[in-house]
């Protein structure tokens, strides 16, 4: 094994982030990490939701193929993006201690899932969070949104801001309020605005920019197309990336909000047995991988891949392992929803027994109705 570990990662600023996990959990070991960054299919197509990408894996296969050509000798993933068939030649060498696994509804004003009004647009580019949220607000309007965790916010903070901005400007004199409203309204320029007009501020309009944060700045110069109320986002991507305390965000409810499997966890791939053991001492933790083996069981059993709405979360307790499975239809109205205390020495057997049961529950059918919407949708 060479002294210096090539180390292959997206070139997200959250894939990044992750790699430097990974690599000072092995430089600690004395071993010496370079991060080569490579581009993969999911990186390609921006605009498609992950869904329509094809089967789990859009973000991973180029990063295992670098291993696979010697070019790299470790791969750096998140969990959730990884197929559960089994990969040829190559192994997870390790998983890591997860990042909190939930999800969080992301608000420009702290607002929690069940305090938005009705009619509230909601983005997210996931089926589970999407069929999730229909089933807990049906009132809701579910809208797509991709783009890294940092562009996400992005699009949510800049109408609210841009409004603001404009307000600031109109009050200063540097705009009219005519410009500013009529054109767009249509209407008569003077109808409603007189108590803007007399708006008052504390700051001047350079010192309010000033004050802005860069997530904030960056806000400011985006375009959107669409008007986000809200996001519902993982807690684990939030954190790495850190912009965790840059905005408002509330938990979600784990036992409604089931989180992907596999959710806030990382995974280090490598198809060298000296790399394998010497990164499975380094960075392993044991409790986690048993939780991510039977969340990932249970989804590689239902095969649902990433068309179906379904949400796994394991937690290890003592002896046992509890987990909790929810299956939905797309739109949200049905679902298969169950928990189970599984034995930990034999936690994969009894998550494929517990997976089997789901599936004879109708759970087989809810996953069948969703992988034909998906296929009627690429189709069009």
């Amino acid at each position: 094994m060479t002294e210096t570990l090539r180390l292959a990662t997206r070139g997200s600023d959250l894939a990044l982030r992750q790699a430097e996990t990974v690599r000072e959990a092995l430089s600690s070991r004395r071993r010496d990490v370079e991060l080569r960054q490579v581009e993969t299919r999911g990186d390609q197509i921006p605009d498609e939701l992950i869904h329509r990408l094809g089967k789990t894996g859009a973000f991973v296969r180029a990063l295992d193929e670098e291993v696979l050509a010697g070019d790299a000798d470790l791969a750096v993933h998140s969990l959730k993006d990884l197929p559960t068939e089994e990969m040829e030649d190559l192994v997870v060498a390790a998983v890591p201690e997860r990042a909190p696994s939930g999800d969080v509804v992301v608000t420009p004003d702290g607002l929690g899932i069940e305090d938005l009004p009705s009619g509230a647009v909601v983005g997210t580019g996931s089926l589970r969070r999407g069929a999730q949220i229909r089933a807990a607000r049906p009132d809701l309007t579910v809208e797509p949104i991709r783009g890294n965790v940092d562009t996400r916010l992005e699009k949510l903070l800049a109408p609210g801001l841009q409004a603001e901005h404009e307000r600031r400007l109109i009050a200063a004199g540097e705009i009219a309020a005519e410009t500013a409203e009529g054109e767009e309204s249509g209407g008569d320029a003077d109808e409603g605005d007189g108590d803007e007009d007399g708006e008052e501020f504390d700051e001047s309009v350079e010192e309010w920019f000033d004050s802005l944060s860069d997530l904030e700045r960056a806000a400011m110069e985006r375009k959107v197309e669409t008007e986000y109320d809200a996001l519902v986002l993982a807690e684990a991507g939030l954190r790495r990336s850190n912009l965790f305390y840059e905005v408002e965000t509330t938990r979600l409810p784990r036992e409604e909000f089931v989180p992907a499997a596999g959710q806030g966890a990382i995974a280090v791939t490598a198809s060298d047995p000296d790399v394998i053991e010497a990164v499975r001492e380094a960075v392993d933790h044991p409790r986690t991988r048993v939780a991510v083996t039977v969340e990932r069981t249970i989804l590689g059993e239902l095969n649902g891949g990433c068309v179906a709405p379904i949400g796994v979360s394991a937690l290890v307790k003592g002896e046992h392992v509890h987990v909790r499975a929810r299956i939905l239809s797309t739109d949200g109205t049905e679902e298969v929803v169950d928990t189970r205390d599984l034995p930990i020495r034999s936690h994969a057997a009894a998550a494929a027994e517990f997976a089997a049961d789901l599936a004879d529950r109708g759970a087989d059918d809810l996953i069948a109705e969703a992988r034909e919407e998906a296929g009627a949708e690429s189709d069009e």
